[in-house]
């Protein structure tokens, strides 16, 4: 199902006669209004300690509860990449991130409340203060630092981190 088709009404009017103008967009056949489909902005922490290993997260809530998951999360308005991405790891694991430096980005959908949501998830690999002192908080049950050797991808419950999880391995061998 294309996700323009979850939407059935004009935002800028209401009209119904809200329909496909291209594959990237719906036209109000009312008001005029062009609507075009775009990914929502997200994050995602790569957080080494000084052995090494990659900060995990087990994931509290669905999707994919229960999982494995890296920090991050979806970048609020007026924010940038870098300020999201220290927001949603200070939110889920109490910790401050010094530096966070871009490394690559993935297309995403990720389900919220049944609603598929397209994504373009951000990866960074962050600097934080004092990583000894971890706090599994907001939507995250465990945090816990695992050596790279010990990680599997298929373990994390989300395809775009599954797959950030294998660049960031291949990357580490280099």
């Amino acid at each position: 199902m294309h996700p323009l088709s979850q939407f059935s009404y004009c935002p800028k009017c209401g009209s119904s006669h809200f329909e496909e103008h291209n594959e990237k967009s719906k036209i109000c056949q009312e008001c005029g209004f062009i609507y075009y489909f775009n990914p929502s902005s997200a994050t995602v922490a790569f957080i080494l300690n000084e052995k090494k290993e990659l900060l995990v997260c087990r994931r509290a809530k669905d999707p994919q509860k229960g999982t494995l998951d890296l920090p991050g999360g979806f970048i609020d308005m007026n924010e940038t990449a870098e300020e999201g991405v220290s927001r949603e790891v200070l939110e889920e694991t109490g910790l401050k991130v010094d530096v966070a430096t871009y490394l690559f980005t993935l297309p995403n959908i990720y389900i919220y409340s049944g609603f598929p949501v397209h994504t373009l998830d951000m990866f960074f690999l962050c600097k934080v203060t004092n990583s000894s002192f971890i706090e599994a908080k907001d939507d995250v049950a465990e945090s816990f630092f695992l050596p790279l050797d010990r990680l599997n991808p298929e373990e994390f419950g989300l395809d775009s981190i599954k797959k950030g999880l294998s660049r960031f391995q291949a990357a580490q061998l280099l």
